[in-house]
Order: structure tokens, then C-alpha cells, then sequence
């Protein structure tokens, strides 16, 4: 599938995520989103690359010289940038799930006053 198709698709779900937003709160995290989305479909393509190259160029005479192929130093950045993303969003969507007071959470608290 096209590069751009992955991406938009990723972005999509990730907007699907964040449907309770308003408008202007989801304009303002969309670079994150759309960032978040390209971070992941670049990761599935290194991970492609990596199953048939490996991580490491190993010495064919001497097993104990090893050196990292760049796309291994390459995956390990970007999949660190992917998680801080990810963390992000997840706490934004925590904070979003605490703002919404749930029927249980209700019941809850009444219980508790009850008590």
C-alpha cells in the first residue's frame, strides 16, 4: 500500500481516539497525531528492512566483531520518539477519560456518602 494511504489511515484511527474532543482541541494536537502516525508506519518499514538485514553486520571470520547497521541505531531513535508520542497522547486521553464522569463513578461516590 502507498506510504501516504498508511499514513492517513494510522492518522484516522488516532482522530477516531479522540472524536470526544472539541474541534479546537483536536485542530491543536492534530501535528501531534499526524506525527504519531508517520512515526509508526516508518517504524513497520524499518522493521521490514531489519527481517531481512538484521541489526547487526557480524564479522564472517570472527563472531565477536559485530557492528550496528545504521537502520538499528536509526529503529532505536525513532521508536523512542514513537513512545514519547504515544505517552503523551495516552496521558491527554487519561485526563480526557477522568473529565467524563462514568455512571460507576457516580455510583461510587454516592455509595461512599452513604456509608
Amino acid at each position: 500500500m502507498d506510504r501516504k494511504v498508511e499514513i492517513q489511515k494510522e492518522f484516522e484511527k488516532l482522530k477516531q481516539i479522540f472524536s470526544e474532543l472539541e474541534q479546537k482541541e483536536l485542530d491543536f494536537i492534530s501535528g501531534l497525531l499526524e506525527e504519531t502516525a508517520y512515526q509508526k508506519v516508518t517504524l513497520c518499514e524499518m522493521r521490514e528492512i531489519m527481517s531481512e538485514t538484521g541489526m547487526l553486520l557480524i564479522h564472517p571470520k570472527d563472531n565477536t566483531k559485530q557492528k550496528a547497521l545504521p537502520i538499528a541505531n536509526e529503529y532505536r531513535r525513532t521508536a523512542n520518539i514513537y513512545a514519547l508520542n504515544i505517552k503523551q497522547l495516552y496521558s491527554l486521553l487519561h485526563k480526557l477519560d477522568n473529565e467524563q464522569e462514568n455512571a460507576f463513578d457516580q455510583w461510587l461516590k454516592e455509595s461512599d456518602s452513604n456509608v
